[in-house]
């Protein structure tokens, strides 16, 4: 029989992995995607000086902030659900193996 609280803890931490790599993925995306349309990188809190206007960095901080968080949460319930299978799948050969 499985442990579910070790079943709940690896779903959680793949989860939280499959969050992180994803984020870290899509702001890299945008950044290019920001880069190739406007000729430089998005504005950041550290570009006080770079010229960018209020409006691009509002719009900047809106759009990547909405991507990020679809794709977090895309990502997060894809690793969770991947994960549940594959604990039914090796649940189900090991209850397989000792029948």
């Amino acid at each position: 029989m499985a442990d579910t609280q070790s079943d709940t803890r690896v779903v959680k931490v793949a989860g939280a992995l499959a969050a992180v790599g994803a984020a870290a993925i899509a702001q890299k995306l945008i950044s290019a995607a920001w880069k190739a349309a406007r000729g430089r990188k998005p504005p950041t809190v550290d570009d006080v000086d770079e010229g960018a206007g209020m409006v691009e960095v509002v719009v900047a901080a809106a759009v990547t902030g909405a991507l990020v968080a679809v794709v977090r949460v895309l990502a997060t319930r894809s690793a969770v659900h991947a994960t549940r299978q594959a604990i039914a799948r090796s649940a189900a050969a090991a209850d397989d193996s000792v029948a």
